[in-house]
């Protein structure tokens, strides 16, 4: 038989508010506190409403009424409706009549996470998640752990359970959203204690200024990685992310001066960076000098070969160039890594259609207009602001 926890002191214990951790990311100072109305935003709240929400679609899968006793079904009906209170009170009751109901114990687990007394309820949900063979019950016991593990500022447990739900659950969409939201909070905790322990850092001017980039705040960001060169001159791949932002900011001829200026920089650092030297090919393209910016994209070629945008840009120079074999042998391999990449298709559809060979045209411009009809989406374009620099070799 499980522990008696029926000396209703449970019942009564109030949540920990959540910390607002995200103001810092931004501002630059870290959360100290939260208004009146974000501490009632608690941990219990957050861990019952998603429980409540990933259950009532499994339930009916997961206990088998018909078997049941009265108890466990009066109280899963009390979950499913989120009554988290008297959901313990009737599961306790099942679970002292039967110890080896399973349901009865993974739902007693489940309506106590709910009511925001996880360290009770963990326990429970790693047995049940651990050793259950309904696969749905798994299921929730994995999910509501992890939310258990994270309102307890555990973030480092629930990464491994997630991975684990992750395995198991590939395709469920409960399971990637909240792996989607633990990430996230794994880091704003991160982040909040960089600019708590290490405010003087140039890190934290970086990170900073890549935060302002997924905001398309590019003269805020400009600003901070100006401010962490000034603090470490000699720190790798700020200068180039600099000229990034300043190009995401502005093409206008100054900008491009601006830009290629800390390109060069990074060059002067790092002269195997092949990212730096496809930028300054790009800038020399914009200003009218291809001939000039055909030597920066053939060396970032030959430093990062699965570079797609430089394997691309001196493709088509060859193309432009009637070189057609070499641009065809280029492109084709450009395709192969990159095979969603429509510049990529029309350069090769082009370079075909040249060289004569007008059936590899045909097929390739099928697939260019195959993937003009299938737009990739405002979340698609957000990830790519995420961006980092291609492969190495």
């Amino acid at each position: 038989m499980m522990p008696d926890t029926r000396d209703d002191s449970w019942r009564t214990h109030s949540c920990v508010p959540c910390r607002d951790s995200s103001r810092h990311l931004f501002s630059g100072t870290p959360c100290v506190g939260t208004s009146a109305d974000a501490a009632r935003t608690s941990a219990c709240a957050t861990v019952g409403s998603v429980l409540l929400l990933v259950s009532i679609a499994l339930l009916a899968a997961a206990l088998p009424l018909g078997a049941a006793d009265p108890l466990t079904e009066q109280g899963v009906g009390a979950f499913q409706h989120g009554h988290y209170v008297e959901a313990c009170r009737l599961l306790e009751g099942a679970v002292s009549r039967d110890p080896y109901d399973e349901y009865a114990r993974a739902f007693l687990a489940l309506a106590r996470a709910g009511a925001g007394h996880c360290a009770e309820a963990i326990p429970e949900l790693t047995a049940r998640f651990g050793s259950s063979v309904d696969p749905d019950l798994a299921r929730l016991s994995g999910l509501a752990l992890v939310q258990c593990l994270a309102a307890k500022g555990e973030t480092d447990k629930a990464v491994p359970v997630t991975a684990q739900l992750a395995a198991k659950y590939p395709d469920d969409a409960d399971v990637l959203y909240q792996a989607a939201r633990l990430h996230m909070r794994a880091f704003n905790d991160v982040t909040h204690r960089m600019f708590e322990r290490t405010p003087a850092s140039f890190r934290v001017n970086q990170l900073s200024a890549e935060i302002f980039e997924t905001e398309d705040r590019f003269a805020e960001a400009a600003a901070e990685f100006r401010k962490a060169i000034q603090k470490n001159p000699q720190a790798l791949d700020l200068h180039f992310r600099l000229g990034r932002a300043i190009l995401l900011e502005s093409h206008s001829p100054e900008a491009l001066v601006r830009a290629r200026v800390e390109f060069e920089a990074e060059l002067a650092l790092n002269p195997d960076d092949a990212a730096a030297e496809y930028q300054i090919g790009q800038i020399l393209n914009a200003e009218a000098k291809p001939a000039d910016a055909l030597p920066h994209y053939e060396k970032a070629l030959a430093l990062s070969p699965d570079f797609v945008e430089a394997g691309l840009a001196v493709g088509k120079m060859r193309v432009q160039a009637k070189r057609f074999p070499e641009a065809i042998q280029l492109l084709e391999h450009v395709v192969e890594l990159d095979a969603r990449n429509e510049a990529a298709h029309y350069s090769l559809m082009i370079a075909y259609r040249n060289s004569g060979q007008m059936d590899k045209a045909r097929s390739e411009q099928q697939e260019y207009e195959k993937l003009q009809r299938t737009p990739e989406g405002e979340f698609t374009d957000f990830l790519k602001k995420l961006g980092e620099k291609p492969p190495g070799k």
